[in-house]
Parts: structure tokens; C-alpha cells; sequence
């Protein structure tokens, strides 16, 4: 990949499936860059063995934003009922908290966060098996973290569920 006359390599080490190539976009930017993903599969997750929808396909954006807005605004209730700053409002470092212990024990318990499972979804390893108590732990602490969970991979998982080893499916 070319961007502003220099090199870059075209398989980012992260996201091995992801090969990108640049082109110049006419009457664009001064940077004209164009960024294509070539990775061969048709849906995400198709490289994983899983279906193009229903049930154990992954789970797209729309379901994942529902999911996360119901458990923040869980969160954001609960410490605006219980612990308000003294303004009135929610305490911001409670709500982060309780974000991550409701996310915590669910995934640990049931496989999925309170909006996961109302918009019929769990968290599973990649590998298969018990999901274990590391591997929330590891995915809630990068999920609060926000910047992992905005950077994915062309089967749509965030750096959150690679680096944990799990992947969000439908149910």
C-alpha cells in the first residue's frame, strides 16, 4: 500500500485476513487513499465456518450498538438512582463500573451481557468449550477500554473478542 509515496505493508499483523490496497482517488484529498478489503469470503465469519445469518452467525452492528446501549443505559440508571454526584447526575466512574461487573458476570454466567441476551445473543470461544472466567475478564477489561471494540477484522470481531478468543453470535 502506498500512502503519500511511502510503502506500507498491505497485511496489518493483527488482522492477517484483512489485505488492504490503496488507490488514488481522483479530486480527493491530498492523501487520495482508498482502502479495499480483499479477503475472499463472502460474509463475515464464512472463513470461520459459520452461516451467513440465523442462528450461530455473527452478530452485525445494529444488535451489537442495541445490545451496548441497554447495558450502558443499565448502568447509567443504576448510578443515577444510587450514587449521583453531587450536580445531580450519574457518577461517570460508578457507571463505567457497573458496565463492567454487569458485563463481567453475565458473560461468565449466561454467556452474554443482559443485551446480548435480550437481542438474542452470546459470547462464545472461538475454540469451542467453557467460556471460562479469564476470558470476560480479559474482553470486559478491553471492552471499557472502548478503542479495542472499534477496531475489527473482516469477520466483524473486534480486538476485544481476538485477543480474548471468543466471538459474538446469534442465537
Amino acid at each position: 500500500m502506498r500512502l503519500g509515496g511511502q510503502d506500507f505493508p498491505a497485511v496489518t499483523p493483527l488482522f492477517p485476513g484483512c489485505n488492504a490496497n490503496a488507490a488514488l482517488v481522483p479530486g480527493g484529498s491530498s492523501l487520495g487513499l482508498s482502502v479495499v478489503a480483499t479477503t475472499g469470503q463472502r460474509w463475515p465469519g464464512q472463513r470461520l465456518g459459520l452461516p451467513e445469518s440465523g442462528p450461530r452467525s455473527i452478530a452485525r452492528l445494529g444488535r451489537r450498538i442495541g445490545a451496548l446501549a441497554i447495558d450502558w443505559g443499565l448502568a447509567y440508571l443504576i448510578s443515577w438512582s444510587f450514587f449521583r454526584a453531587e450536580d445531580g447526575s450519574a457518577n461517570p466512574f460508578v457507571t463505567l463500573g457497573l458496565f463492567a461487573a454487569e458485563q463481567y458476570l453475565f458473560l461468565v454466567l449466561v454467556n452474554g451481557s443482559i443485551g446480548h441476551l435480550l437481542l438474542r445473543m452470546r459470547v462464545v470461544p472461538l475454540r469451542g468449550g467453557y467460556l471460562g472466567v479469564w476470558r470476560p475478564f480479559v474482553r470486559t477489561v478491553l471492552l471499557c477500554l472502548a478503542i479495542p471494540a472499534l477496531i475489527w477484522d473482516a469477520d466483524q470481531r473486534g480486538l476485544h473478542d481476538k485477543i480474548a478468543g471468543t466471538i459474538l453470535v446469534r442465537v
